[in-house]
């Protein structure tokens, strides 16, 4: 490899040759970038961090599409890879045991997710699972086989990509450590190293473990916590005699005692998270010179794999009676969600990273990183790995710590969609907290926000209301309530306050502001003072980066609203977009704002009891924004509705927000108003066909496949995407967002299984809910366009079950918006 003359400048510095490191620099020296450097502290390619201990079991299926994809595309790069003549990989297939009648169930819907996201996977028998591992307990109900599973022993590819990425120009040089960085104007203008500077603007931090290290030194928090995994090799065992191969027999998950196994020649490599979390900081972790073995190894804890091996000899009873080998506690990253750290820091311009990366997900990783920085967009939608994800109280230690341990404990479990994390909690809360709490309000977390789902304080409704679809069995009834139901039907006849506080507020003001947005939206945004646009904001290929509203507040001035959770995903595309010279500036005023969205056919009659103002159709019109007074109160108010009543959204300075919700709260005693929560939110929204961003819509589609192309106008002038949707519009578009309906009146399902024509898969359902007041279950998802004509009959796959279905003409509910316009 290269000598340790380090370059004087570079085109980009990668930090970091394990997996991550290596994978980003093999694909951006694909892209035609030269002049790369990878510097690693530690010796190339046995670097000493987590890659080199990797068991390097490569476990496809994913609930997520995008870390699925990430790992298909693993699979395929490294099983054409080569080092030294020989493969990169053993492509042995994989096993999922199911211990229990729950697991069994379970891998019904995982088995789902490969013909969903593209992975062949088969559910098999006990006989047949023993038949691929003869050692595997006959009390074992079956099990999921994924023949493209691979192992690998992730130093080779690493290595192979690394010795590609120099023939395309790159470097390698080992034993730099990174000191610091040059920083400028809040720019990337240098990397420090223990063997002198690197003049660079573009650094990608690829340090694994080490991540919160080397982001602290250019001020970029990156949160991620090491821990301790215990992982052993058997002694030879009876049952693998003769075996000359490393592995044969396919990789073996038990996840019901969140351990997996793979086959090391004669005996089984065990790996274990089947113990309470060993929880590390970075700098808790060895220098090279200090280890003992490597930094990421450390001593084998025996209390901590007691259960494991119990567990160990009852699904492969052969091996009772072995002993243990090789033994460590390897080190490795975990984030509070599970998914890696990417993208350009908001804090530094010039600092990427490519962090919390497994092995699996490495090759996929490294590709739409490169495809990021060289092209200024990957064509997977990145959404649940975005660096911008985390708001400032999830980059804290004590938060960060907290959720990375229950990740680890919960690695293997079986989780829920709507399943909450418990702690920690009650970080954020809006000024409605204590009325909600006097409620009985059940609250689900998002973005740290506690937002009500329901409130048990309304189910007496389940009495008084004809509630269609209020009984629900299974999977589907799981982190839901009948009342959700009741409170549903309740916004459709009465009049709800949902509390939508934790929507994200930017204002956006100055000579320049109309300019920047008209050149971000897909919409037109020369419209009156006080009115309100619905638009998408696109990436330049067409995608859909943002899905907002903008409203007009002056002639200079404009509020967007977005969703909460990727308020800091929009604000920063927003930030990119406005002008250099200053004419625009845009402020977050998210948590100066308290929000009500009062809705429902009763909406008028209830705030025109404390409020003055005007609030007739013709004098607040539909889509129109206008200042109120509530009582004592100053408001703003927004005649729009997603849940498709008559309605407003209220906002009002947070510290009257208590006051704002008192006064309708009395006021709609005589108008039976109920409190509604987020679980009634959105089955109103799916009645309505409204699309939800990062189910429904993201930058993989476009406006004219996701039936929001009403809000493109394609002659206001140039905006971002416009040339990309031209070209759309010339080709036609070949699949489209489909509404369709459950034939089963009483059947629902929960979200991304595979919408199939016989054996063919045609799509995955985007979005599911049951239509309260329609009386069936929804589904949305895109279907090729031969597929897309009203009254197609398809199937829905649930936990392997067919359920007919049908597409359906949207909205199901009120299609002609009148309820909204009353």
């Amino acid at each position: 490899m290269s000598d340790f003359t380090l370059p004087e400048h570079a085109r980009a510095v990668v930090i970091g040759a394990g997996i991550a490191g290596c994978s980003v620099a093999y694909h951006l020296s694909k892209f035609g970038w030269r002049d790369v450097v990878v510097v690693e502290q530690g010796p190339l390619f046995e670097t000493g961090g987590s890659t080199s201990h990797a068991p390097g079991l490569v476990f496809q299926l994913n609930a997520s599409k995008a870390m699925t994809e990430f790992a298909r595309y693993t699979v395929d790069l490294w099983s054409n890879l080569t080092l030294d003549g020989e493969p990169c990989v053993n492509p042995v297939g994989s096993l999922e045991a199911a211990w229990t009648p729950e697991r069994l169930t379970d891998l019904k819907r995982k088995a789902g997710y490969g013909k969903s996201w593209g992975v062949e996977a088969h559910l098999i028998s006990t006989d047949e699972a023993r038949a691929m591992i003869p050692m595997l307990s006959e009390r074992v109900l079956g099990a999921l086989h994924v023949p493209s599973d691979i192992h690998t022993k992730a130093t080779r590819p690493a290595e192979a990509m690394a010795r590609e990425a120099e023939r395309n120009g790159a470097a390698f040089f080992g034993g730099v450590k990174v000191t610091g960085f040059g920083i400028d104007a809040g720019r990337i203008t240098g990397v420090q190293t223990s063997r002198g500077e690197i003049k660079t603007e573009l650094v990608v931090s690829a340090a694994g473990i080490w991540a919160p290290m080397v982001g602290g030194m250019a001020g970029v928090p990156i949160p991620l916590s090491p821990m301790q995994h215990l992982y052993a090799v058997t002694t030879p065992l009876e049952g693998l005699a003769g075996a000359t191969a490393e592995v044969e027999q396919p990789l073996l998950r038990h996840q019901d005692a969140s351990m997996y196994f793979r086959q090391v020649r004669e005996g089984f490599g065990i790996g274990s998270y089947n113990h309470e979390p060993l929880v590390m900081d970075a700098d808790d972790i060895l220098d090279h010179a200090d280890a003992p073995i490597m930094p990421s190894e450390v001593e084998f804890t025996p209390r901590h794999f007691e259960r494991a091996w119990t567990a160990a000899r009852e699904i492969l009873p052969g091996i009772e009676g072995a002993g243990l080998t090789r033994k460590f506690n390897g080190i490795f990253s975990f984030t509070m969600d599970g998914f890696p750290v990417l993208g350009e820091s908001p804090q530094v311009r010039g600092f990427w990273s490519a962090q919390a990366v497994w092995i699996t997900q490495a090759g996929g990783v490294g590709k739409a990183v490169a495809e990021w920085i060289v092209n200024g967009e990957p064509t997977t939608d990145l959404r649940e790995c975005d660096i911008r994800r985390f708001h400032p109280h999830a980059n804290t230690r004590p938060y960060v710590r907290t959720r990375a341990a229950q990740q680890y404990r919960e690695v293997y479990d079986i989780i829920h969609p709507r399943q909450q994390m418990e702690h920690p909690r009650s970080l954020r809360l809006t000024p409605f907290f204590p009325r909600q709490q006097a409620l009985d309000a059940v609250f689900f977390e998002n973005a740290g926000w506690e937002r009500p789902q329901w409130y048990a304080a309304n189910e007496g409704l389940l009495d008084s209301l004809t509630v269609k679809g209020a009984e629900r069995t299974g999977w589907a009834a799981r982190e839901w309530s009948p009342t959700v139901a009741a409170e549903h039907v309740a916004a459709r006849e009465r009049v709800a306050m949902f509390d939508m506080t934790p929507f994200a507020k930017f204002e956006i003001a100055g000579p320049g502001a109309l300019g920047a947005l008209q050149r971000l939206a897909t919409n037109r945004m020369n419209n009156p003072v006080g009115s309100i646009t619905y638009t998408s904001m696109l990436t330049p290929s067409g995608g859909i980066k943002c899905d907002l509203t903008v409203t007009r507040l002056d002639d200079e001035r404009f509020m967007v609203v977005t969703g909460g959770a990727m308020g800091l995903h929009d604000l920063a595309w927003i930030e990119a977009g406005m002008p250099q010279d200053g004419s625009a500036r845009i402020t977050d005023v998210s948590t100066a704002m308290c929000c009500i969205g009062l809705w429902g056919p009763r909406a008028r009659d209830l705030l025109s009891r404390v409020c003055d103002d005007d609030l007739s159709n013709d004098g607040f019109p539909y889509m129109s924004a206008k200042r109120i007074t509530i009582g004592e109160v100053p408001a703003l108010a927004l005649r729009i509705s997603y849940i498709g009543e008559l309605g407003w959204e209220i906002y009002a300075p947070a510290e009257m927000g208590v006051r704002l919700w008192d006064l309708l709260w009395e006021a709609g005693q005589p108008l039976d108003v109920i409190a509604a929560g987020g679980g009634a939110f959105d089955s109103l929204r799916l009645e309505k066909g409204y699309r939800l961003w990062g189910n429904d819509i993201h930058t993989e589609y476009n406006p004219f496949e996701a039936g929001i192309g009403f809000a493109v106008r394609m002659r206001k002038g140039d905006f971002i995407g416009r040339d990309a949707l031209r070209k759309v519009r010339a080709e036609g578009v070949r699949r489209k967002l489909c509404c369709i309906t459950l034939d089963d009146l009483n059947a629902v399902v929960v979200g991304k299984e595979p919408i199939v024509d016989g054996d063919e898969t045609l799509g995955y359902v985007t979005s599911a809910n049951y239509g309260h007041s329609i009386g069936k279950g929804i589904v949305y998802g895109y279907l090729p366009t031969q597929y897309a004509d009203v009254g197609t009959k398809v199937d829905v796959l649930y936990f392997g079950d067919r359920l007919p279905a049908t597409v359906a003409r949207e909205p199901l509910y009120d299609p002609d918006g009148r309820k909204m316009k009353a």
